[in-house]
């Protein structure tokens, strides 16, 4: 099948690694750079989209959030005779409109978190299927080393800008050494040891061997935590580049990955930090859950997975 994905360029971006899937399940794929046309373009940016989609003679055309920079009567003519798809990344609750709206125009949409599901549904969006991320073992894999300025006993590696974040990453930083980076960090409490900014690429894997744990934190509060159903690709990136993963507790996650044999999953902050301190305590048991985390991580859950079920019109049960 020829698949065009519809979103960002660039070597880092996720729908790089979506190529890269769809071509070891022996597809075609090819990147039409949506976002980056509009930056550079501007009002002329809707012939040239088209004229990149019409020219990769797309049986099927999977958008990412990103296609949302294409005008919706380009998206309208992009889509006329072909098969589409739009797979949204975001933690968003409520989701934004321009999300609801590109979703309202594709075939199918699959969405990343269980209650997601649920509201694109109430939003008039006809076909949902719940399909959290993976990973791209060609970018997360274990690095041999890290470098010194790395090392610490846990690390978080997310966006700044989500108030709910500070109180564990404050209670991590109470009982070990932490270290914190990510975009838009600048703003949030000084107290906090952020240590950089974007991690890109395979700097991921360094960050994650420099650890002896690595974090999750949900950026939102959601109405219903225990509905809340799936993960962000930070789950299956640590996994995929060998570290051991802490994280918070949301409905179903077990079926993914199951606490104390693949990951760790803490239900409130004193929790967590109890587990931390446990963990860090215990080296093989870090060792362990790393390396079957990994396996696991491998033989389920990369993007070639995902997108095996997304081009058969599948997902996951989300509750």
């Amino acid at each position: 099948m020829r698949v065009t994905i519809l979103g960002a360029g660039g070597r880092h971006r996720t729908e790089a690694s979506l190529a890269r899937a769809l071509r070891t399940l022996g597809h075609s794929a090819s990147i039409v750079d949506a976002l980056g046309c509009r930056r550079r373009l501007g009002r002329w940016a809707e012939p040239v989209i088209r004229w990149q989609v019409d020219r990769t003679e797309a049986e099927l055309l999977l958008c990412t959030r990103h296609a949302i920079a294409a005008a919706e009567s380009t998206l309208r003519a992009v889509f006329a005779g072909r098969s589409s798809a739009f797979w949204y990344f975001d933690s968003l609750i409520p989701i934004p409109e321009p999300v609801l709206r590109l979703a309202r125009l594709t075939d199918r949409t699959f969405a990343t978190y269980g209650d997601q599901v649920e509201e694109l549904r109430v939003s008039g969006v006809a076909e949902v299927h719940f399909l959290p991320q993976g990973f791209d073992p060609a970018v997360d894999r274990p690095v041999d080393r890290a470098p010194a300025r790395y090392r610490c006993d846990a690390s978080f590696v997310g966006s700044g800008q989500y108030p709910r974040r500070y109180a564990m990453l404050r209670a991590i930083a109470g009982a070990m050494r932490l270290q914190i980076r990510g975009p838009e960090w600048n703003g949030a409490p000084a107290d906090l040891p952020v240590a950089g900014g974007t991690v890109r690429g395979r700097q991921f894997s360094r960050v994650v061997r420099g650890a002896a744990l690595s974090l999750g934190i949900d950026a939102l509060e959601t109405r219903d935590r225990e509905r809340r159903g799936g993960t962000s690709s930070r789950l299956w990136r640590v996994l995929g580049s060998g570290g051991c993963f802490l994280g918070e507790y949301v409905d179903n996650i077990e079926e993914f990955a199951r606490h104390g044999e693949h990951a760790l999953w803490y239900r409130d902050i004193p929790q967590g930090v109890a587990l931390a301190r446990a963990a860090l305590a215990d080296q093989e048991l870090r060792a362990r859950i790393a390396a079957a985390g990994r396996a696991h991580a491998l033989a389920n859950h990369t993007y070639a997975h995902r997108l095996a079920r997304l081009l058969a019109g599948q997902g996951y049960t989300s509750t």
